[in-house]
């Protein structure tokens, strides 16, 4: 019984362990967005720069997608 326990504890420390980073990684994301918007609102644009920042943003896109799929329970249809 206590090793379930013990299982059970993790798992949640875990949960909340990617929770976090979700949080954290969505918070970048938005800011990335913003970051993105003033870089074309000047001239001229630095499209090195706003072609890295976007590449930036797509790579926190795939984290983000991955941990949410991580935390919604399996459904088996």
């Amino acid at each position: 019984m206590m090793k379930y326990r013990v299982v059970a504890v993790a798992m949640d420390l875990d949960t909340e362990a990617l929770k976090a980073k979700l949080a954290a990684l969505k918070t970048e994301h938005r800011e990335l967005d913003d970051v993105i918007a003033r870089l074309g609102e000047r001239a001229p644009v630095d499209q090195l720069e706003l072609q890295r920042l976007k590449k930036r943003k797509l790579l926190l896109k795939d984290q983000i997608t991955k941990i949410e799929s991580e935390l919604l329970p399996d459904i088996i249809a």
